[in-house]
């Protein structure tokens, strides 16, 4: 514990001819001036007025005494050093924050306990007769004793948060991969973790994959400090987002602004023990809009791709199927190909319209009917078989998005 060393004493004070008994006097009066200072600070500062908390009471006796010994021990002694006291307060700084509470009632306690010691040792100095230079210096002298102490409360305060958010990361990455994990997952484990990590727990969750880049940390994202549960250093990285549906704070807007543009794409919305299902399919569309398969840019929603996600889900079985739906094509030249099959695949999902085909390939009615007649040809009484269509229709939809397999399918 590295605690701040008091300050040299000011120059005032070793020059003042000070009464030599004058420390002894002020330490005899010590516990009366501590009993009217911490009356003073219960009277101001509601935290230490509180009925019963005798903890926070002994807290505040303790740290007025010691104020006024490390004052009167400077009076005895300017040179004399308080590293005691000073990490006395350190303690007390590092108590606040331990406990959840903030440094302002602290070093509101501080200030005013500091002007009322102050204005009640100035009348006993002046009731000694002392002239002025020595009064000033002694004014100093209780002003920097609280600035030494509330020096010493803020490094230990600040000490402690950073230790304590330190060990909140560690467990919150721990709850994160008890989640997200490959075995079953023990809601009395979640709750355990949860309550160390000051996490509340959600009914439900969804998890965003993110595409990864070099150079972005945790506490870069402001969705951490909104509730998310970060894991940058995974890959990829990953985030398990509380309540998404039920919150404005991870609403559409504030999702994209928080990304800044960063390619992600969120798993369905799942009870919280299944955290690990949302991941999956996340992961998996990420990996579709990197291939092109699925939009690239922006925030995907995998809700509003399932059918693009359930076919690719066993990828060596799609291949399969196109295979062998398309199989009839290897019949025609390369070059007529991709345009029968675009036809096709334009005329099964227009309900064999072919003035609907025409408008959206932008042909004539006369060419649809034309490449329609090769279609029959080549698939016979499969383009009338309700399966058949069906899987005509997957393997069509899949094999536009599949690297050309079209153009380069033998």
């Amino acid at each position: 514990m590295a605690t701040p060393a008091p300050h040299g004493p000011p120059e005032g004070l070793g020059a003042a001819p000070m009464p030599p008994d004058l420390a002894e006097l002020l330490r005899a009066d010590l516990q009366d001036v501590a009993d009217e200072v911490e009356e003073e600070v219960r009277r101001q500062v509601p935290e230490y007025a509180r009925p019963g908390d005798g903890t926070y009471h002994e807290h505040l006796r303790a740290g007025v005494v010691q104020a006024l010994t490390l004052f009167v021990d400077h009076i005895a002694d300017p040179r004399g050093r308080g590293d005691a006291i000073a990490a006395t307060y350190y303690e007390l700084g590092r108590g606040e924050a331990l406990e959840g509470r903030g440094l302002d009632a602290l070093q509101s306690a501080l200030r005013i306990g500091g002007l009322h010691a102050w204005r009640r040792m100035g009348r006993t100095a002046e009731e000694l007769g002392l002239d002025s230079a020595v009064v000033s210096a002694l004014g100093e002298l209780a002003f920097r004793t609280v600035h030494e102490v509330a020096e010493a409360a803020a490094a230990g305060y600040a000490e402690a948060r950073s230790n304590d958010t330190g060990e909140l990361e560690r467990r919150r990455r721990r709850l994160l991969d008890l989640l997200l994990g490959e075995g079953p997952v023990a809601p009395a484990a979640v709750q355990d973790l949860a309550h160390g990590a000051r996490w509340p727990v959600p009914k439900r969750v969804a998890v965003v994959a993110l595409a990864a880049t070099p150079d972005q940390r945790e506490e870069d994202w402001p969705l951490a400090a909104a509730g998310a549960l970060v894991d940058m250093d995974s890959r990829p990285p990953r985030m398990l987002i509380p309540d998404p549906e039920g919150s404005g704070r991870f609403g559409s807007r504030a999702f994209g602004l928080a990304l800044r543009g960063r390619p992600a794409a969120i798993g369905p919305t799942v009870p919280l023990t299944e955290a690990a299902q949302s991941l999956g399919w996340a992961t998996r569309a990420l990996g579709l809009m990197g291939r092109g398969i699925l939009p690239r840019q922006g925030v995907l929603r995998c809700a509003d791709h399932m059918s693009t996600l359930l076919l690719h889900s066993d990828e060596p079985m799609l291949d399969r199927l196109r295979a062998h739906v398309l199989a009839p094509l290897d019949a025609v030249s390369e070059g007529q190909r991709e345009r029968l099959a675009e036809t096709l695949l334009a005329w099964l999902l227009s309900g064999s319209n072919v003035p609907d085909v025409a408008a959206r390939l932008h042909v004539h009615p006369q060419t649809v009917r034309y490449r329609m007649r090769q279609l029959e040809k080549v698939f016979g009484d499969a383009l009338h078989d309700p399966a058949s269509r069906l899987d005509l229709i997957l393997a069509l939809t899949t094999a536009q998005k599949s690297e050309e397999f079209l153009n380069s399918h033998p």
